[in-house]
C-alpha cells in the first residue's frame, strides 16, 4: 500500500498530520503535500479503496506525468557483451546513451548507469570470464593449509606454509614450502619460482600482505615493501596487488591454492619429513605431476599450454639473479661510521650526525643518503665490534694514523739514504707504542720540502756521530745551522790531493813530552 493512500485513509479518520506521520514514519512535509495535493485534486472517499497507487499518484500529481520516464538499460545484453574482448562499461554506456536520444528518450547518467548494472550482477550473481593473454600475469599466494615438519629428535611437529605461482593463461603452477612467510622467504621463493618458469611476466600480482604490499587503498597508488620493488624491478615486471577483500582479482591462484592442496598437501599427509629440503623435493614431485594431468576441458596440459603458447611470449630473466637485501636508518656517528648487526662500517665524515638509509645483502652493504649511493663495503661476520674504514672517507688530519705504518716510513727514508733510515729506525725502537713515532717520522722527512735530501741525509749522518738517538729537533737544528754543510766541506778537505799539504808542520808525540824532535 502506498503512503498516499494511507495519508489519506488516516485523515478521513480523524488523525492529525503530527499523528498521521508519526504513526506511518514519515516527514511531516510529505504528510503536508499530499494534503494540499488532496486538495487541489479532490478525490472521493468511495473511490479511494479502488484507485492503485500508480492511480492514485496520477490523479494526485498528474505534472508528473509530464516527466518523460528514464529508459532502463538491458542488463541480459550487457552482460553478454560485456565478455567480448575490448567491451567496457564506458562503451555501453555510450551506444545506450546514442541510442536513447534517437528515440528522444531520457538516459541514465554513467555512474547511475554501473550501479544499476552492478545491483543486476549482485541479484544474479554473475560472474564475468576473463581472457588473459599468454606470459602478461603471473599471480601468487599463499595456501591456507599448512604442511607439518618434524623433529628428528623430539619427534615434534611444527608449520610450513606452502607458497603458489600461477601463470593465468596456461594455468602453469609452481609451489614451494618455506619455514615462515617472513619477508627473506617471500623474496627468495620468488626467485625460485623465476626459476622454475625460466622466465618472468609483465605483471606480478600478490595478494595485500605487509612482506609484499604495505598500503592499498581504493583511491591511492599501492607502496610495495621497498626489497618487493627492487625484486619486481630487476625481473623488469610491474606490481599490482589484488584489492583487498577482492578474491576475484587473483582467481587463478585462488583455483591454484585449492587444487594444490588436494594433488600436493593430500598426497603427502601420510609421509614425515624432517627437513625442508626433503619436503620440497616431494612437493616438486607432485607438482610435476600435477602440471603434466590433462585437461578435462580443453586439449593439452599446463606444462605443454605453457611451452608451446606462453612460454614464447614471456620475458627472458636477468643475466644474475637478484639478492636479497633489507633497508634500515641509521644515523652516522661522530667518527664517521655506522652501525650494522654490532660491525661498523666507514661514511665520509661530511655526513657525520645525519641520518642516512643502508641497503644490506649477504656479501654488500650500500649507504645511501637522499637517493644518492655515497659509499659502499663488503659484509663484515664474524667477533662483533669490527671496523671496516676507507682512508678516503677519513679527515685529513686523521688520516696520518690510518695511512702510515713503520714499513712506509722505512721505504721512504731509504729512498733519501741510510743514514736518514737508520735515524728514523732509531725514532721507531725508541717509542714503547709504534703510533707515537709517527709524528716524528713524518715531521723529519718532511724536512726535505724545505731542505735537499742530500743535506737531510748528511744531517742524519753527523747526527749519529754525536747523538746515541737523534730526534727530529736534532737534525733541524744541524741544518738550520748549517753544520752539514761544513761537514761536507771537511770531508772534502780530507780527501784532497797528499800534494796540497806537502810541507805541513806536524809535531811528534815527544814534542808534547817536552822532549826534542830532533834525532
Amino acid at each position: 500500500m502506498s503512503k498516499e493512500k494511507q495519508i489519506l485513509q488516516l485523515r478521513s479518520m480523524g488523525y492529525s498530520q503530527r499523528r498521521i506521520a508519526d504513526t506511518l514514519k514519515v516527514s511531516r512535509n510529505t504528510v503536508s503535500m499530499v494534503y494540499k495535493a488532496s486538495m487541489e485534486h479532490p478525490i472521493l472517499e468511495e473511490t479511494l479503496d479502488a484507485l492503485n497507487e500508480l492511480e492514485l499518484r496520477q490523479l494526485l500529481f498528474p505534472e508528473e506525468s509530464k516527466i518523460p520516464t528514464l529508459v532502463m538499460p538491458d542488463f541480459d545484453y550487457l552482460h553478454k557483451e560485456l565478455l567480448k574482448k575490448g567491451v567496457t562499461l564506458r562503451l555501453l554506456w555510450d551506444e545506450y546513451v546514442d541510442t536513447c536520444r534517437h528515440s528522444g528518450k531520457p538516459p541514465y547518467m554513467y555512474s547511475q548507469f554501473c550501479k544499476l548494472y552492478q545491483d543486476y550482477v549482485n541479484k544474479h550473481h554473475l560472474t564475468m570470464h576473463i581472457k588473459h593473454k599468454p606470459g602478461d600475469k603471473t599471480m601468487v599466494d599463499w595456501t591456507g593449509t599448512t604442511l607439518p615438519l618434524y623433529d628428528k629428535v623430539t619427534g615434534e611437529a611444527c608449520k610450513v606454509y606452502l607458497f603458489v605461482a600461477t601463470l593465468p593463461f596456461s594455468m602453469y603452477c609452481f609451489a614451494k614450502a618455506c619455514l615462515t612467510m617472513k619477508e627473506e622467504d617471500w623474496i627468495n621463493v620468488h626467485l625460485s619460482m623465476y626459476e622454475y618458469f625460466g622466465a618472468s611476466t609483465r605483471l606480478l600480482i600478490p595478494d595485500n600482505l605487509k612482506v609484499g604490499i604495505l598500503k592499498n587503498k581504493k583511491y591511492e597508488d599501492p607502496i610495495a615493501n621497498r626489497a618487493y620493488q627492487e625484486l619486481a624491478d630487476h625481473y623488469n615486471t610491474a606490481l599490482l596487488p589484488a584489492r583487498p577483500y577482492r578474491a576475484k582479482d587473483k582467481a587463478a591462484v585462488e583455483g591454484a591454492a585449492n587444487q594444490a592442496t588436494i594433488h600436493i598437501i593430500a598426497k603427502l599427509r601420510n609421509r614425515k619429513f624432517f627437513g625442508i629440503n626433503e619436503l620440497n623435493v616431494a612437493i616438486r614431485k607432485e607438482l610435476d605431476l600435477f602440471n603434466h594431468n590433462e585437461f578435462q576441458k580443453r586439449d593439452g596440459s599446463r606444462y605443454s599450454v605453457f611451452m608451446e603458447e606462453e612460454l614464447p611470449f614471456m620475458q627472458p630473466l636477468p643475466s644474475f639473479p637478484y639478492e636479497f637485501a633489507q633497508w634500515k636508518v641509521a644515523t652516522v656517528q661522530l667518527n664517521y661510521h655506522i652501525s650494522l648487526d654490532y660491525q661498523n662500517y666507514s661514511v665520509p665524515y661530511e655526513y657525520a650526525k645525519k641520518k642516512v638509509d643502508v641497503r644490506y645483502s649477504k656479501n654488500l652493504i650500500e649507504v645511501f643518503y637522499k637517493g644518492y649511493r655515497i659509499c659502499s663495503h663488503k659484509r663484515l661476520y664474524g667477533r662483533r665490534g669490527q671496523y671496516s674504514t676507507t682512508v678516503d672517507h677519513m679527515p685529513v688530519n686523521h688520516q696520518l694514523y690510518s695511512e702510515w705504518d713503520a714499513s712506509r716510513f722505512l721505504r721512504w727514508a731509504e729512498d733519501i739514504g741510510d743514514s736518514t733510515k737508520e735515524v728514523i729506525k732509531k725514532i721507531l725502537d725508541s717509542y714503547r707504542v709504534e703510533e707515537q713515532a709517527y709524528k716524528g717520522c713524518l715531521s723529519l722527512l718532511k724536512l726535505t720540502d724545505k731542505y735537499t735530501p742530500d743535506r737531510l741525509e748528511s744531517a742524519c749522518r753527523i747526527a749519529l756521530v754525536s747523538i746515541p738517538n737523534p730526534r727530529y729537533k736534532n737534525i733541524r737544528l744541524i741544518l738550520e745551522a748549517g753544520q752539514d754543510k761544513k761537514g761536507e766541506q771537511n770531508s772534502k778537505s780530507r780527501s784532497s790531493s797528499p800534494e796540497s799539504n806537502k810541507h805541513a808542520y806536524i809535531r811528534g808525540a815527544a814534542y808534547y813530552r817536552g822532549d826534542s824532535n830532533e834525532e
